[in-house]
């Protein structure tokens, strides 16, 4: 019997922890939406990062980029590749992300680290999918993106606007440098 609780409880609580990270890193943060009648297959290929909050994995990081493609799955393969700039050579990451509802919804989830999970909602994009407010699960996160280098100033206040409107310090925003 103490053999089996030595075991039993170690898993049961691992299994909880795992759970626990799926299901509260993958929501939208309170007063966001995300888009609805989103359209999948014009949102995959390369976006740019014009900005973003800094953390960790893209810490000292310039002309990162995204690539979406759609894998055999359904699911979409992730590729994020950034510059950088202290230890001078190019850094990838790949992962994966899938619609936490259905693919007409921008809520998706995203993982670089199989079982962790963590929010990537798309709450702003115009018309053409040219540009994109992105955010995570909570206010830590929160990308512009554009298909190219630069992002007209229209849309540039636009997503600072509406992030602000939903608690975001858009003041410690990243600006990325494309030169490379």
């Amino acid at each position: 019997m103490k053999n089996l609780k030595k075991i039993a409880i170690p898993v049961a609580l691992g299994i909880l922890g795992i759970a626990f990270l799926n299901s509260c890193s993958v929501g939208v943060p309170k007063g966001a939406n995300a888009v609805q009648n989103f359209n999948a297959k014009k949102y995959l290929g390369k976006w740019y990062e014009i900005a973003r909050f800094d953390y960790r994995f893209e810490k000292n990081m310039n002309n990162v980029t995204a690539t979406y493609s759609m894998k055999d799955n359904g699911n979409i393969k992730v590729d994020n590749r950034g510059y950088d700039y202290v230890k001078n050579k190019w850094k990838e990451s790949v992962g994966e992300a899938k619609f936490v509802k259905n693919e007409n919804i921008a809520q998706l989830k995203v993982s670089f680290f199989k079982p962790i999970w963590a929010g990537y909602n798309v709450i702003d994009i115009d018309e053409d999918y040219k540009y994109a407010l992105v955010v995570g699960s909570n206010l830590d996160y929160l990308w512009i993106l554009s298909r190219e280098k630069t992002i007209p100033d229209s849309y540039r206040q636009r997503f600072i606007d509406k992030a602000k409107k939903l608690g975001y310090k858009t003041e410690n925003l990243v600006w990325v440098e494309h030169d490379k």
